[in-house]
């Protein structure tokens, strides 16, 4: 089925070796794609003006901002997202990156296309820029150090994967392994298992020997990154549990701490706090969002594991988690930790944000004490 995707024919296309006409106070909405993105074009009355699809190269964006200069653009979230909103920002446009996980508009239409979606886009940012739940992306230098921490991560997991490889190798030859740490694995390995067995998973233990150094090598940029550029993660490592992955990763998610207008809305801005579902007299307990970045939220719960494990300071936090664990069963248990680090993410934020120095209060003391400097 042929597309009329302009009521004038004589609309120039996108991308033309012409000069358009110069025009302004429009609304696009922006489809983004790998290779080619998809835009539809609203005037200040809510006409169509121009449907078309360009290539995702920064020529054609720019001739689109010189067709229309000074546009509001809509854009959904994705992996293009940050380098595209940034370069139209530069260009003169308003831009409003849109919350993929709120628009069931689009998501849950049953006529799905990129065309739709462009001009659904467009349609919501004319009406109310609140409908898009706009998210804001960070500069591109933190981008590239929230990709370093991220690309780390997946080390780590590939690592894991080769471990786990390794280990049920051996045990279905009928060799058990101890449990040393993922560190030093690969040469622990070599004194549980016999000769025979060594040519079967060398191989394997030659990789998650460089999988080791490359993840050292990481984690010593990243920690000099986090003391050179990023000074308030020190003050963040005063809890016990933080370390100077999970400040730096704390650190380039939220941003801006003054965006938080209450401090315990971070912890439903990392998807720390439970969904809702309401009607009449129905009032659903759910399990947490998970919205927001998934490994700032790994991070967060690893330490609150620690603060409640056996090594975990006597501390208010502490005391908190230890309530609510009730009887000791694993969904109490569960709960306990995700409390943890949602109390944890607001600690954080309030060290950041106000700039005090953090002392925990023993079991016998009601709350966290946080010193004015």
């Amino acid at each position: 089925m042929k597309n009329t995707t302009n009521k004038t024919s004589s609309t120039p296309s996108l991308v033309s070796d012409s000069t358009p006409a110069v025009i302004s106070g429009f609304t696009l909405g922006l489809d983004l794609g790998d290779r080619a993105h998809h835009v539809c074009v609203l005037d200040a009355a809510g006409q169509i003006v121009r449907e078309a699809s360009l290539p995702n190269t920064r020529p054609a964006l720019a001739q689109l901002l010189a067709d229309f200069p000074k546009a509001t653009v809509a854009l959904e979230a994705g992996t293009h997202s940050p380098w595209i909103s940034r370069y139209l920002t530069d260009l003169g446009a308003t831009v409003l990156v849109a919350n993929p996980r709120k628009l069931h508009a689009i998501s849950r239409n049953e006529r799905k296309c990129d065309r739709r979606d462009a001009q659904m886009l467009a349609r919501l940012a004319r009406v109310d820029t609140a409908l898009l739940h706009p998210i804001q992306h960070g500069s591109a230098q933190a981008q590239h150090d929230l990709l370093g921490l991220k690309l780390r991560d997946a080390l780590v997991r590939t690592r894991v994967s080769l471990l786990n490889a390794v280990r049920f190798t051996l045990k279905s030859l009928g060799h058990a392994v101890r449990n040393p740490s993922s560190e030093s694995f690969h040469k622990n390995v070599l004194q549980d298992i016999p000769a025979d067995c060594l040519p079967v998973v060398q191989p394997l233990l030659t990789v998650l020997a460089h999988v080791t150094e490359q993840i050292k090598a990481m984690e010593r940029d990243l920690v000099q990154r986090s003391k050179q550029d990023y000074p308030v993660t020190q003050r963040l490592q005063q809890i016990a549990g933080v370390g100077p992955l999970t400040a730096l990763c704390f650190v380039l998610k939220i941003g801006d701490p003054e965006r938080f207008s209450r401090g315990r809305d971070v912890g439903a801005y990392l998807g720390l706090c439970p969904r809702r579902d309401q009607s009449g007299g129905t009032d659903k307990q759910l399990r947490i969002s998970k919205c927001g970045d998934g490994l700032l939220r790994r991070l967060l719960v690893s330490a609150a594991h620690y603060v409640l494990g056996p090594f975990g300071p006597a501390c208010a936090l502490r005391e908190h988690g230890q309530r609510l664990t009730g009887t000791g069963s694993a969904r109490e248990k569960k709960r306990a930790v995700v409390a943890v680090a949602r109390k944890l993410s607001v600690l954080l934020l309030s060290l950041w944000k106000y700039g005090p120095d953090y002392e925990p209060r023993n079991t016998a003391s009601p709350a966290l004490v946080l010193i004015p400097a």
